[in-house]
């Protein structure tokens, strides 16, 4: 597909890519958020009248907007269209010629009850490429099911092994399923364009919420196939993986000391001015510190403990030992090293002014991604798109707004 009009490298990796995103919520759009960091022009199709639930979503300003749409929609461009009516389905075939990649996150079945399944769509367009986030992906008797990213979290393994030992399993504090999935197609869609030059074929790619948290478990399914074990809640430490915890100071805040590595474990020694406890049988190497994790963390906070948190990150820094605060948002803003990175980056929004949001990653040195806009508002880009793409004229665009198409 050739590129969409004004864009180049200096746009993005992806710049040349043209992408439609279905579906609504968490999952899908942050697929797509992805894809547009990186230069894709990626056009939003939302219910008319209606938009993403999103729009709504998360924590809201005393005039009720969200500032989560900002962020999962930024780079987009949205366009309205009813797809459960087929002068709507139609327009949805026309726009997948002209298109790319086609992200969509409804139950399975859906599309192909529109008659935008994978085959009909490829029929006319060879090289689309099918992106499908569900829960439990397209094909086994899970499959219909409805499948939110908390319940992916938690048959992929994750809900069981957070939290803490003597309490029911926990949960991150952000939709850590859902982004997963959307990683992960946002990953399959470029290896499915990389393949596409050698093949001239688009495909289908299958994310399912609960094998992308799946991917994350490190050797848990090993651990119990081989060995018989099961892993379990552990709380802020990873079983013998000492020191890796938090510690408290004098001034009463939390530092996270990570020194498990055993050239890591002699530097802290040193700062801890105990250099004889990197020579002590029971902490002289990573498994020993392992089966004595809960006496090694003592020693660390009876010392961490004395020191205010400023002066206990000085000394670890100067000693070349992995530590840090625990951030909230605030000390984000305030961060110098967040600063000179333009980790956080500032835009102007009609609502609020300004508003701030994380920046893209990760970074390419010739052909990075940027945060262009935020969230648009509903069917901003009608006329762009309809016009721009299928040639549609305003008297077109007035009689399908009439009849609840756009």
């Amino acid at each position: 597909m050739s590129a969409p009009a004004g864009t180049s490298d200096a746009g993005g990796p992806l710049a040349d890519l043209r992408v439609l995103e279905m579906g609504q919520l968490l999952a899908g759009p942050f697929c797509g958020q992805l894809l547009a960091d990186f230069g894709a022009e990626v056009i939003k199709l939302e219910q008319p009248g209606a938009g993403d639930p999103m729009r709504q979503w998360g924590r809201e300003k005393p005039h009720g907007l969200s500032l989560w749409w900002p962020v999962v929609a930024r780079n987009k461009k949205s366009v309205t269209l009813n797809l459960r009516e087929p002068a709507g389905q139609a327009l949805a075939r026309e726009l997948v010629a002209n298109a790319d990649i086609l992200v969509e996150n409804f139950r399975p079945g859906t599309l192909e009850r529109w008659g935008l399944g994978y085959d009909d769509l490829a029929a006319t367009n060879p090289g689309i490429i099918l992106v499908r986030v569900t829960g439990f992906g397209q094909t086994g008797p899970y499959a219909p099911r409805a499948g939110y990213g908390s319940i992916g979290e938690a048959m992929g393994g994750l809900r069981y092994v957070t939290g803490e030992p003597d309490r029911p399993p926990s949960r991150a504090g952000i939709s850590i399923g859902d982004s997963l999935a959307g990683t992960l197609a946002a990953f399959g869609a470029v290896m499915a364009v990389h393949a596409r030059r050698r093949t001239g074929r688009g495909q289908v790619v299958d994310s399912a919420i609960y094998e992308a948290v799946l991917a994350m478990m490190e050797s848990l399914i090993p651990e119990y196939q081989v060995a018989g074990y099961t892993r379990e809640r552990t709380g802020a430490i990873l079983p013998n993986v000492a020191p890796s915890n938090v510690y408290p100071t004098a001034d009463g805040e939390s530092v996270l000391i990570a020194a498990n590595q055993d050239t890591v474990f002699r530097r802290l020694a040193h700062v801890m001015d105990r250099s004889e406890l990197a020579e002590d049988e029971r902490y002289a190497t990573h498994s020993a510190r392992g089966q004595h994790q809960a006496a090694l963390d003592d020693e660390i906070a009876a010392w961490s403990a004395t020191l205010p948190a400023d002066e206990l990150l000085g000394l670890l820094d100067q000693g070349g030992v992995p530590a840090g605060r625990i951030f909230t948002a605030k000390d984000m803003l305030a961060d110098p090293h967040f600063e000179a990175r333009d980790a956080i980056v500032r835009l102007a929004h009609a609502d609020f002014g300004e508003i701030a949001m994380h920046n893209v990653a990760p970074r390419l040195s010739a052909t990075p991604g940027a945060v262009r806009h935020a969230g648009p508002e509903l069917g901003a880009h009608n006329s762009e798109i309809y016009g721009g793409i299928l040639g549609l004229d305003e008297d077109d665009l007035t009689r399908l707004h009439d009849d609840g198409i756009i």
